[in-house]
């Protein structure tokens, strides 16, 4: 297939005026790889092309549906069945993109459970890998046959009966055991006493257990993993002050970030973060739906507390501004891609700053993203990224949307071309255009018959 040809079939298949008919003969084709994954991975298919779908031949093209994030859970569900192990393990495993915006739904419970059975151990696993379970069929799977899902089931540690929570701390495989134990140190002291023994778990059980004073005392001296320590919720007071100026940075860090520290006290401990340190600060992450503990991250002076809250999208408008007024850029590309209501300033700062880079569409693709005004700002701009936001803007005019096709830099061409003010004559020109062949297939205004002959064109029987 010629690579423009290509190109405008996966633009059509993109398109959202694709008429159900095409969209059928599009994902019956079979040649080259099978249909395009725009078409497979479309929001809202009617039931006629999941049909088409589900009995396609190529178990590629059913790979690309089971992990689609667009389609409806039980849509994707009917593929459990399917004779294909591939395909029965991309449905158990989901999605793999995670726009931070989008949620994306689980299967029901029914089925993962069908999927945890597999014959084929890659689908169990993919199962249990996934990101995207329900945390009602993860806490099911306390009882099951398999030792691994068993071991999954600790993570809905708070959601176990306390028979379940017995069963999994006596369970016969060690790593269940471990999993189990790794809960149950939270709130256990002598369950944290027997994990330090374990080197597989001690730093994680120094990090979250309830300690023994004899058992901090003795991590302390012996310097065994400190920075896990220092981050210890019932570590005592003076240990903690003790870490608070210990000679390893890391560790003093972990201390400044500690939430029972007052905000004086915080800032005089000498810790250094990097200006790409995003933040990840585990008592605010915990707490982004907390009114209260985003007040206490976002009014700190600490960078990493702040760039911690900035990842709520329930941020109030008075620490939404406060936030701003630092002027900390990665606390602005934290704002875009998590916030409903980021304000357009910081949305157009971090496109500036970050144009062509993933923070940068995110930002541009933010529903408070700024539209008008931007021909008159952009279109003459020197920097074709920006003469690109002109197109954005509905007072565009189709002369200059026409103008702005054969603009010197391509990302411009290609935004103008997908534009449904682009001339329908420049429209039909670009479809024969390597570099803008798909944005021209996408164009919701390209008519049914130039769509019908991209398909012909490309190959798809008719």
């Amino acid at each position: 297939m010629v690579a423009f040809h290509a190109s405008a079939l996966d633009g059509v298949a993109r398109n959202p005026a694709l008429p159900t008919p095409l969209l059928l003969r599009l994902l019956a084709f079979d040649g080259d790889g099978g249909p395009p994954r725009h078409a497979l991975q479309r929001a809202g298919l009617p039931e006629p092309t999941v049909v088409v779908i589900l009995a396609h031949p190529n178990p590629g093209a059913r790979i690309d549906f089971a992990m689609s994030a667009r389609a409806e859970p039980a849509q994707r569900a009917r593929l459990a069945d399917d004779p294909s192990p591939k395909v029965r393990a991309a449905l158990a495993y989901g999605p793999e993109w995670r726009d931070p915006r989008t949620k994306v739904a689980p299967l029901p419970d029914d089925v993962c459970a069908r999927l945890l059975d597999d014959p084929v151990p890659s689908v169990r696993t993919a199962l249990l890998d996934s990101p995207h379970l329900a945390p009602s069929f993860v806490a099911s799977l306390a009882t099951h046959h398999d030792p691994a899902a068993r071991r999954s089931a600790a993570r809905a540690w708070e959601k176990l009966p306390p028979d379940e929570r017995s069963a999994l701390l006596a369970d016969p495989d060690p790593e269940v055991r471990r999993a189990a134990a790794l809960w149950e140190c939270r709130r256990d002291a002598r369950v944290t006493t027997e994990l330090l023994r374990d080197p597989k778990s001690a730093a994680e059980a120094l990090r979250r257990g309830l300690l023994h004073r004899a058992d901090a005392e003795r991590c302390v001296a012996e310097r065994t993993h400190l920075a896990a320590l220092a981050e210890n919720p019932s570590l005592p007071t003076d240990l903690v002050e003790q870490l608070a100026v210990d000679p390893d940075e890391a560790v003093r860090l972990a201390v400044s970030l500690r939430p029972e520290l007052g905000e004086t006290r915080r800032m005089t401990i000498d810790f250094t973060v990097g200006a790409f340190d995003r933040g990840n600060v585990e008592w605010v992450r915990d707490g982004l739906a907390d009114p209260e503990v985003l007040r206490r991250a976002a009014t700190s002076a600490h960078p990493l507390l702040r760039r911690t809250a900035a990842q709520s999208p329930h941020l109030p408008p008075d620490l939404m501004r406060l936030l701003v007024r630092i002027e900390d850029p990665l606390v602005e590309d934290l704002l875009s891609v998590h916030h409903p209501n980021t304000p357009e300033e910081v949305l157009m700062s971090v496109y500036a700053r970050l144009g062509g880079t993933f923070s940068a569409w995110m930002a541009e693709t933010h529903p408070r993203f700024p539209r008008e005004g931007l021909a008159a700002r952009y279109a003459d701009h020197p920097d074709g990224n920006y003469r690109r936001l002109a197109v954005r803007d509905p007072a565009a005019t189709p002369t200059l949307i026409e103008r702005l096709s054969h603009d010197p830099a391509v990302w411009t061409r290609q935004a103008a071309v997908g534009d449904p003010r682009l001339p329908l004559h420049r429209l039909r020109e670009a479809l024969h255009v390597p570099e803008l062949a798909s944005s021209a297939g996408a164009n919701p205004v390209l008519p049914e018959d130039e769509m019908a002959a991209v398909l012909n064109r490309a190959g798809v029987p008719a």
